[in-house]
């Protein structure tokens, strides 16, 4: 019930209303950013992903679970708090081999799960939404030994604004496909305060990259987290 109040949900259903839900092809590349095509793409997860077994924290239509699944054979899970999300992305892409779809919530899902991943990763997903520390510590019980944590979230000076001060979440806005915006609360944390974060779980930062996207104005739009588990 809660997710059928949510903004995620009334966003879902904007998208659905604007474009069928049919088959898509698989999108060529995987994508971290707001501007397609720029910085890394599936090699930050891993030189080789043939036979991994991955999971997506908020996996929305499920392209990069697509792409991962299809182009680099690996065993994709993307898990959304839409049920709605989760019905795009099935009958997108829900014809092909070694992806699944299942809505829930991230933290309910990794609680639940028994299965070791070899990745773990979130593209304006769950990492960000759902409080850090509770999170990450959740994401750290699935992750196999040295492998990779990957997230990217809204850079915390986009638009001129500046990294939370404190470990609160902050108002935040989603806004829908017909420019309402709705609030919503975000974790906005610079590479330090996610690095403190990540360490506390046994994970450890390898590296932070800031994109920038200048339809959005000249401050980063992006920050791009690499992390693996010690």
């Amino acid at each position: 019930m809660l997710a059928q109040t949510s903004p995620w949900h009334a966003h879902a259903i904007q998208r659905t209303a604007a474009g069928l839900a049919e088959p898509l092809a698989v999108p060529a590349r995987m994508e971290w950013t707001t501007r397609p095509g720029q910085g890394p793409a599936a090699e930050i997860l891993g030189p080789d992903l043939r036979g991994t077994r991955i999971l997506e924290l908020g996996c929305g239509p499920g392209r990069n679970v697509a792409h991962l699944a299809t182009r680099h054979g690996a065993h994709v899970t993307g898990v959304d708090f839409v049920g709605l999300q989760v019905r795009r992305a099935r009958s997108h892409y829900g014809r092909l081999n070694n992806l699944g779809f299942v809505a829930g919530h991230a933290l309910h899902y990794l609680h639940a799960s028994d299965e070791q991943f070899d990745a773990i990763y979130s593209v304006f997903g769950a990492v960000g939404l759902v409080a850090p520390e509770l999170l990450l510590a959740a994401i750290a019980q699935r992750l196999k030994p040295g492998r990779v944590l990957a997230f990217s979230v809204p850079h915390p000076q986009r638009g001129g604004r500046g990294a939370s001060g404190d470990d609160r979440p902050r108002r935040d806005f989603v806004t829908l496909p017909d420019r309402t915006r709705l609030p919503i609360a975000r974790w906005e944390f610079d590479a330090d305060r996610w690095e403190r974060h990540l360490s506390r779980t046994g994970l450890h930062l390898t590296s932070a990259q800031e994109f920038h996207d200048l339809r959005m104005g000249r401050s980063p739009a992006t920050l791009l987290i690499r992390a693996h588990k010690l």
